[in-house]
């Protein structure tokens, strides 16, 4: 059965497995599993730089056998790399088999809200994006903006990185109040009436029942952990409660 993240029937439970070493990733895999999981998401960054290897990268994606959404942001063991090799980087583990690779909206182009605007990095994006596709892997497209950001401007990003190429469109803002929390949800019913592509809107700060209802409204996965260690993201709900809540609604 071909791995992908663009055919599903309900939001795909995708686990997010950050770690250290490969043995911690495979760990969890085996904790996940049988819980439900239907796809991993492996966050490099978290990774030590000993561990990363093509040999490593072909190992996990088979152990995980069901399809790998990875990242590779600036931070963590990332830290003082250029955009330049987290791309050569991302390029390399679609070599290795990873279903959906994570392009960071503002590659090349640093901004706070990671939405590139030099055309220079737009058309390097582009290219980039391109040639993930020829090695077989998905992109989904990603701006953390992490703060409460009005509908007209979320939809100018999503339609961004819809004209940039991505698959997915993936946006992280922010709700401290129930009238933020209330938009965003409406926001979510925009982005599905507009977008010719899946998305990922979550949203952070005090109210974030978007991470627990959004692929009920629209939204095409569910980043969720097994369980809440040192380096799971503290906003990603469990994957058992996530199962519960989409399986009875």
């Amino acid at each position: 059965m071909k791995k992908t993240f663009l055919e599903y029937d309900k939001a795909t439970l995708t686990v997010m497995v950050q770690a250290e070493t490969p043995d911690r990733i495979k760990e969890l895999i085996d904790k996940a599993t049988p819980l439900g999981a239907e796809a991993f998401g492996m966050q490099f960054e978290q990774m030590k730089s000993e561990y990363r290897s093509t040999d490593t990268y072909k190992q996990l994606f088979a152990y995980a056998d069901k399809p790998v959404y990875v990242t590779n942001y600036r931070s963590c063991q990332n830290e003082g790399k250029s955009d330049e090799i987290l791309a050569e980087e991302l390029l390399e583990l679609a070599d290795c088999g990873a279903t959906l690779c994570d392009v960071i909206g503002d590659l090349y182009d640093r901004h706070p809200d990671e939405v590139a605007v030099s055309e220079d990095a737009i058309k390097k994006q582009m290219k980039l994006i391109d040639n993930l596709h020829e090695k077989g892997a998905e992109v989904l497209m990603s701006s953390h903006i992490l703060q409460y950001t009005p509908a007209e401007r979320v939809l100018e990003v999503a339609l961004e990185h819809q004209r940039r190429g991505a698959d997915i469109s993936k946006i992280v803002t922010g709700a401290d109040t129930m009238e933020q929390q209330m938009e965003n949800l409406r926001i979510v019913n925009m982005l599905k009436e507009n977008l010719k592509i899946p998305f990922l809107y979550l949203s952070g700060g005090e109210c974030h029942i978007l991470r627990r209802i959004g692929g009920e409204l629209g939204c095409c996965m569910y980043l969720c952990v097994y369980e809440h260690d040192g380096l799971a993201t503290p906003q990603q709900p469990l994957l058992e409660n996530i199962k519960a809540i989409r399986d009875n609604m």
